[in-house]
Parts: C-alpha cells; structure tokens; sequence
C-alpha cells in the first residue's frame, strides 16, 4: 500500500500541481478504502455504511483513533493501515504546500513585490545607504503609523527586514505600478529622496498624479528648484539634502521646514537672538521671563544658558534665571539692551 500511495503521488503531482494534489491524494484514498472496507469487512460492523465510513475515515486519517469503530476483520485493518498511512502522506503534502504559500508570500514580501493595504501612512522613496538608515528611524521613533519604503530596481530585497513596522516595494518610483503598491493613493506623507533633483521632480510628479492632495517633503540640492517644483504640487515643502533630519520633522509635523526656513532667513517673520540679561532683572525664573517678553516685545524665549552652564531648550517655568544668564528668543527684531534693564 505505501508503495502505491508513493507511486499514485509522483502521478498526481504531475498531473495535478499545487494545492489539489493533496485533494486528490484523500478523495483517492477515501474511495479505495470505501470499497475495500465493503469487500473485506463483515456488514455486521457498520464500519463501510454510508453514514459511518466517513467519520470512520477522518478520525483514523487524522490518526486521532477514538475508539468508537473500528474493523474486526484482519482484512479490515489492513485497509484501516491503509487510511492512516494515505491521511499522513494528505497532511504532509498539505503543510508543504502551505510551507511553500508562506515562503512564496515571505519571499515577494523580501523583493517588494507584494502590492500593501494601507492608509494614514507615510511613503519614503529613494535609498542611499546610511542615510536612508537614518531617516527610517527617525520616522519610527514616535510610533506614528507604518512606513513605507520604495526603492529602485537596483536594491534587491528589502535593506531592513528587521523593521516590522517598515514594509518594502521595489521598481520604478515614477511608475503607477509602485504608486498603487505603495498605496500612495491613501497615504499621509510623501517624502521624496533619490539620488537628485531632475528625478526629485520626476517622482514628486508620479506622486502627486496618485494623491493630488498628500502633504509631499522633497530633498533638494538646489532650492532654486522649488518653484518649478510648484508647478507639480503647489503645497510641496522643500528641504535642503544635506538636512536629512528636517525631511523627518516635516513628514512628522507639517509646516516644520517653513518654520525652520523663516527662522534661518534674515528679515523672516521670526528671527532668533540672543541677549545677556543685566543685573538686577527683576524676573527671576523661566516662567515670569517668556510672560514679560511675550507681554512686552511679543518675543518667545526659547532656551536658557547660564555662566559655564549647558545650553538648555524650553526649561520647566520655575527653573532659576540668575543674573548674567543668557537668553535665546524669536523676535520680529532684536530687543534693545536699555529696555531690558527697565525690565519692567
């Protein structure tokens, strides 16, 4: 018997691939042994009438053998050998196939090319060894929601298999294949990071085509670009490559970057100062120093220094401000020297 089971598997793995041919291989052996069992077992049994055969051939093909039925027969348990031998070639040949779904399944997950049901995510496109690193963890720090990461055809697999919260597509970034993949149609960020700015336009283009109202963060070298950038997506944010970090804070936070950018630009809305309080200031903790400058010059207070100390960045409202600290604030203009000594 084992031997035609082995036989009759080599045919029908032939005949019939994939997930029939453990089908085939029970419904074979159940009509065999049916007919069998009639021929070989007394009637007296029970064991082949239609409404217990079956029940007989699950529990002795699944090898459980309750107990209730069973042959009497030599010839009857020689087919029940039969069954229990035929149920266990089933079940390997079932747990194969699903071996090989899940290692099929693995493996295009591993080369990007599975297509993801996603949404509220971010899409990160471009690699650069390093600094995609970087970038990846930057964007899971917080635990915001899955990340996305597109990548050309010449990065094989997945560069961070070890991320769970990071899945992979692989192709063309300017390709709607890669678009719909990526589920960019439903996606909250874009952030755009390849290798430089004519295919930055390129893919900001491809991307806007699927989600005309995602909030898109392009590197770019030269920032000139911006306003042609604008013409494909005119709420783009821009952001210089070589500030990486700021491509992770404005997928984060939106309007970070333009913050940042007023901040840095000279004759901004918001520029940033410093000054050394005088003696005799009569504010003497973080607290009354960002009401008074708020109340007095609309300025924010930002950070603390003082003698020798660290840099400190938004400290707690009672912290200490003795005199000689230094102050960093954002200002429409630079605070003049006597009206800090009125300090009132």
């Amino acid at each position: 018997m084992p031997f035609l089971l082995a036989r009759l598997g080599r045919l029908l793995r032939v005949r019939l691939p994939g997930w029939r041919l453990p089908l085939a291989v029970a419904l074979v052996v159940f009509l065999t042994s049916w007919a069998a069992m009639a021929l070989l077992e007394p009637a007296s049994t029970g064991i082949a009438s239609p409404g217990t055969y079956w029940w007989y051939f699950v529990v002795t093909a699944a090898t459980v053998g309750y107990g209730d039925i069973y042959p009497a027969s030599t010839g009857g348990r020689v087919v029940g050998a039969y069954v229990i031998v035929g149920g266990i070639v089933t079940l390997t040949l079932l747990f194969t196939q699903l071996s090989a779904a899940l290692q099929s399944v693995r493996g295009k997950r591993l080369r990007g090319l599975v297509e993801l049901d996603l949404a509220d995510h971010v899409v990160l496109l471009g690699y650069t060894p390093g600094r995609t690193a970087r970038i990846i963890a930057e964007l899971c720090a917080e635990d915001r929601g899955p990340v996305v990461l597109c990548t050309s055809e010449d990065v094989p697999e997945d560069p961070f298999p070890e991320r769970l919260a990071v899945q992979f597509v692989r192709g063309d970034l300017t390709d709607e294949d890669v678009m719909a993949r990526a589920s960019v149609g439903r996606a909250r960020t874009a952030v755009v990071d390849v290798r430089d700015d004519n295919e930055a336009l390129a893919v900001a283009l491809a991307v806007t085509h699927a989600n005309p109202r995602i909030h898109l963060v392009v590197a770019l070298r030269d920032l000139g670009r911006l306003g042609t950038l604008r013409y494909v997506h005119p709420d783009v944010q821009a952001v210089q490559w070589h500030m990486p970090y700021l491509l992770t804070e404005e997928a984060n936070d939106p309007g970070i970057a333009q913050v940042y950018s007023d901040l840095m630009t000279s004759g901004g809305h918001g520029n940033t100062y410093s000054t050394r309080l005088p003696g005799g200031f009569p504010h003497r903790t973080f607290g009354e120093c960002q009401t008074w400058f708020g109340r007095t010059f609309g300025a924010t207070v930002l950070a603390l220094r003082t003698d020798g100390g660290p840099l400190v960045v938004s400290p707690g409202w009672d912290t200490p401000v003795a005199d000689g600290t230094t102050l960093y604030y954002v200002a429409g203009q630079r605070i003049d020297a006597d009206a800090l000594r009125g300090g009132r």
